[in-house]
């Protein structure tokens, strides 16, 4: 009767979704390393393992400059950044898909998590990571939810351009965000609804308070509100001022809230520097007001959108049109030209400012785009550039399947099984970053403007304690011949004599690589790698291979550093430099939980791509039934079993077929 059952509710489930079979992989599994254009026409999958590749820009013509020197100083340097933390690039993970990315309750944390965030931990002593977006802003508190689940989507009712639905939430989400913070030293943003406001919704304040209590970081109060009369949540006119109002009615409401302990978590004004630009806030004295209040300023932004080609509504835009205003210095300057003023406001209000969330492009990216080398390399320079124009902290955003940006992705539920995650290019960012900033909380950042200022060869010194300890440079060309290998000559003068006396006899060199700009996956850092779709358990992978490269001490005072075409180069410029971490070990935590222990047979994809699904089971019968053996002969010649065997290969297919 066990085998019955399991049959019966195959055919069932499989009557209720053959309408809409999902495709999940055109191209094979392991992902593509070369710029080999990608016959992705025809991909019906998830956005996340997208096959476009597209075409790498031309080579520049001129070709810039392929040697040029960059002239340090110990002491003196001006123009430096704010001091900065190790911990500058976190994640922004949308409420919706916590149960991905976090763990399925506080009873089941994933693993990768973990190791993802102990690589962050390891370089720069912690991680901040939000739990929010457009899915918190409609969330509701409830006591429980069916089969111990800790979030609930209605998609039925959708809401904004975005589709995003409606969510339900119990305590065990906080619980689970606790468990995480004991194994890895991550701090939490979340944020309070703010679409319905009469009354607020605080009871994801008073909870979160009483469970995690000083792991968290901060409330984020409305999110994105310049685009709440686009997105039909408020009547025209609403602005700035308005906003400002509710901000006060929240922190009138949290005051008079026993429960909500700490009223001096909040961020605002979180804008997407849509409908309105940060001035027209600070201008309303918005900071002064409420500043008691205010843990953070913060706002958001991406630099494009693929809303049209998702959704239907914005700007049609070509993706490898696009692609070439990712490749260069430009990009990251142009993105953070707005916010340069409000980056010096904060200073003057004594607060730190945030880019609360932000990736390649809204509405998910764009496919070849945002899960490129490319956008690595973009990432990179994005974050170093924020950190120098005085953010302190940007938050990489992380949503599900149907997007192409996610630094890191689980496999789908259902093949959990046989499938690790899969990390994408901006995690690759994050972890570098986390290295070129080090640890010690003391790094200040400074772009070079490296060879007369071009925008394919850009540069940048960090700084502790005055001296020059990391140097970061970059290549966005792509050119497999060798040619346009540049190389930059580093000396390190005394601030008060200038005199080129601080060179040191030899410097290690960590190199970021990929054979161009449009390769997916298998990108290289010292060597070692996160692999292709679905290869990855959060640790890197391969021998780690670090570069010494012998300084001329004598004649011209200079550290050589050659840098590939495409690539990066993190220069070290002293032993201390190299070796510092947060003092955290290198721990990491194995995959030894399981979601399924049974009934995982696999196939030989080879044998399957020429079978029709069941001509190597001919004569072959057995139980799915744990312990037995024969409870399925009794089906074959009932009519059920033909059917059962049918229905299994359509789902089996539907997982495997690519």
């Amino acid at each position: 009767m066990g085998a019955i059952r399991t049959f019966l509710s195959l055919f069932f489930f499989a009557s209720a979704v053959c309408a809409q079979v999902t495709v999940y992989f055109q191209q094979p599994l392991n992902a593509q390393t070369s710029a080999s254009s990608a016959d992705a026409a025809s991909y019906t999958g998830a956005a996340a393992y997208n096959p476009t590749v597209l075409n790498p820009p031309p080579i520049p013509d001129p070709l810039p400059p392929m040697q040029f020197g960059i002239q340090l100083q110990n002491g003196g340097t001006t123009g430096v950044s704010i001091v900065q933390s190790g911990s500058f690039v976190g994640f922004s993970i949308e409420m919706s898909v916590t149960d991905q990315t976090l763990g399925k309750n506080s009873s089941y944390i994933q693993v990768p998590f973990l190791n993802l965030m102990a690589n962050l931990q390891q370089r720069a002593g912690g991680v901040y990571v939000r739990v929010g977006g457009n899915t918190q802003e409609t969330a509701v508190h409830v006591d429980s939810l069916p089969d111990g689940k800790m979030i609930q989507k209605d998609n039925q009712n959708t809401t904004n351009p975005t589709q995003t639905p409606p969510l339900d939430y119990t305590d065990d989400l906080f619980y689970l965000m606790r468990g995480i913070s004991e194994l890895v030293n991550i701090r939490w943003f979340l944020g309070i609804p703010f679409f319905n406001i009469d009354p607020f919704q605080l009871a994801i304040a008073e909870q979160s308070q009483a469970i995690l209590g000083d792991l968290l970081a901060g409330f984020q109060a409305g999110n994105e509100p310049d685009l709440y009369v686009r997105h039909g949540h408020r009547t025209d006119p609403y602005g700035p001022s308005d906003y400002g109002n509710e901000f006060g009615a929240l922190v009138q409401a949290m005051g008079n809230d026993a429960n909500a302990v700490n009223k001096r978590l909040l961020i605002g004004p979180s804008i997407a520097t849509g409908d309105w630009f940060p001035e027209d806030v600070w201008n309303t004295d918005f900071v002064d007001t409420y500043s008691e209040n205010l843990a953070f300023l913060a706002v958001e932004h991406y630099p494009s959108d693929n809303c049209y080609a998702v959704y239907g509504t914005g700007t049609p835009r070509d993706a490898q049109t696009m692609f070439p205003t990712y490749l260069n210095h430009s990009s990251g300057q142009s993105i953070i030209q707005p916010y340069v003023n409000s980056g010096n406001y904060a200073q003057q209000k004594n607060k730190k400012l945030l880019m609360f969330e932000t990736n390649t492009a809204s509405c998910g990216g764009f496919p070849g785009i945002s899960d490129s080398f490319g956008a690595a390399l973009w990432g990179l320079d994005y974050s170093m550039q924020m950190a120098y124009s005085n953010f302190s902290g940007a938050l990489m955003h992380i949503g599900g399947q149907n997007v192409f940006y996610n630094p890191f992705t689980p496999p789908p539920t259902n093949q959990s099984t046989f499938h690790q995650w899969t990390i994408g290019p901006i995690y690759y960012s994050a972890l570098i970053m986390a290295e070129a900033m080090g640890a010690s909380n003391a790094s200040q950042i400074l772009d070079l403007n490296a060879n007369d200022g071009n925008i394919f060869t850009p540069a940048y010194a960090i700084y502790e304690n005055g001296n020059p300890v990391r140097v970061a440079l970059f290549n966005y060309i792509t050119d497999s011949s060798g040619a346009s290998t540049y190389i930059a000559s580093i000396s390190i003068g005394d601030g008060e004599s200038g005199q080129a006396n601080g060179t040191p006899a030899q410097v290690k060199v960590k190199y970021f690589t990929a054979d161009s700009v449009s390769q997916k996956g298998n990108f290289r850092w010292a060597g070692q790698t996160f692999g292709g779709i679905f290869e990855s358990d959060g640790r890197l992978m391969g021998q780690e291979d670090i570069q010494t490269v012998t300084c001329d001490q004598n004649a011209n005072n200079t550290c050589l550093i050659p840098v590939p075409a495409p690539g990066f180069a993190l220069v070290f410029l002293n032993d201390e430099a190299f070796t510092e971490t947060a003092g955290a070990s290198s721990m990491t935590f194995a995959t030894t939980a399981l979601t399924k222990t049974v009934n995982t047979a696999t196939v030989d994809q080879a044998v399957l791509s020429t079978s029709n699904g069941h001509s190597g089971m001919k004569d072959v019968l057995g139980s799915t039934s744990k312990g037995s053996q024969n409870g399925v002969v009794g089906l074959r010649t009932s009519g059920l079993l033909p059917t059962a065997f049918a229905i299994g290969a359509i789902m089996f297919v539907r997982t495997w077929v690519r």
